[in-house]
């Protein structure tokens, strides 16, 4: 795949969003593309492009007539990264019914983050309701919750929730007491025992361009602090996917606003309520009253089959050891 198309694939918070011809479609809003609106449509000429309306209708319309927008981010006041971004609400759904156990999306969110071996955030894991259903592969990671247990009980706010549901770690404040990994009820976290072998960590291209934050996250592990998934809101930051929805082969992970009822996996993008309706999307855990971040899809009618993912699968963890590529 070359770098354009891995560039349409990752885009779709685009800064600039061009939302023209509101009088002309009659008043309907007009939902964020899920890619830079600047490329051109495929089947298009140049002096079109296309949008989204709220029904989720794609038309075309004239270029001309549309104007571009600025983000709701001022671009001469950074918004702090500690509250996140105004009107915005990030959550994820995962497919499971699309779920080969690849384990690209735990490989990408590795060398992302620097991370090695049993501390993956993101893990696969064989499932079975009972030995008379068929198994399946489950994709786990931070939910992200609207009520994060986690943050209630962290004695040094070194895990806070943002205003657009990402829920985030300040290594730089956390002493390891592991309160929130003990208060959690997805076990998502992960304690840094050691120091990590995370290499040289220049050679992540991704973090060229960024300069961190304890707030913001994307930085290598410390020791005696905990880590997790955090909806890698340096590249949300940028306007594109989080690294595990690019790099699954199989479009499992959709990534979007909630807000915005709009999900997108890189490939399709679809509206969130009616995904969750049609498809009998679910959370984990709703009694505990958490509101997880993160839908589930059941994996009914599978693209895949359970064995195809069996030479990637080692007993109670499924994860790469550190060496491995």
């Amino acid at each position: 795949m070359d770098d354009n198309s891995n560039n349409s694939r990752r885009k779709f918070l685009d800064k600039g969003l061009k939302l023209g011809l509101v009088a002309a479609i009659g008043g309907i809003g007009l939902s964020k593309l899920t890619s830079k609106l600047s490329a051109k449509p495929s089947n298009s000429s140049e002096d079109t492009v296309e949008l989204m309306t709220t029904d989720g209708t794609i038309i075309q319309v004239d270029a001309a007539e549309v104007v571009e927008m600025k983000h709701s981010k001022d671009d001469d006041v950074k918004y702090n990264v500690r509250e996140g971004m105004p009107n915005r609400k990030f959550v994820m759904v995962v497919d499971l019914a699309k779920c080969k156990n690849a384990l690209s999306c735990q490989s990408a969110c590795n060398k992302a983050h620097y991370i090695t071996g049993e501390n993956a955030w993101l893990k696969v894991y064989k499932m079975q309701e009972s030995k008379d259903t068929a198994p399946y592969w489950m994709p786990t990671t931070c939910q992200h919750c609207d009520q994060p247990a986690c943050v209630t009980v962290c004695p040094v706010d070194a895990t806070f929730k943002r205003r657009d549901g990402l829920v985030l770690i300040d290594n730089d404040r956390c002493i390891g007491c592991r309160f929130c990994m003990a208060a959690c009820p997805y076990s998502a976290r992960v304690f840094n025992w050691d120091e990590p072998d995370q290499g040289e960590i220049t050679l992540n291209l991704d973090m060229i361009n960024h300069t961190p934050t304890p707030e913001h996250a994307g930085m290598p592990s410390v020791k005696g602090t905990v880590d997790k998934c955090d909806f890698c809101p340096h590249m949300v930051d940028e306007g594109e996917l989080p690294h595990c929805v690019t790099a699954c082969p199989n479009g499992v992970f959709y990534f979007g606003d909630k807000y915005e009822d709009t999900v997108t996996n890189g490939d399709e993008t679809l509206r969130l309520g009616k995904l969750l309706e049609d498809k009998a999307g679910y959370r984990l855990m709703e009694g505990l009253g958490t509101e997880p971040s993160v839908y589930y899809l059941p994996p009914t009618n599978r693209s895949n089959t359970f064995e195809e993912g069996l030479e990637n699968y080692t007993e109670f963890q499924s994860v790469e050891k550190p060496g491995e590529s």
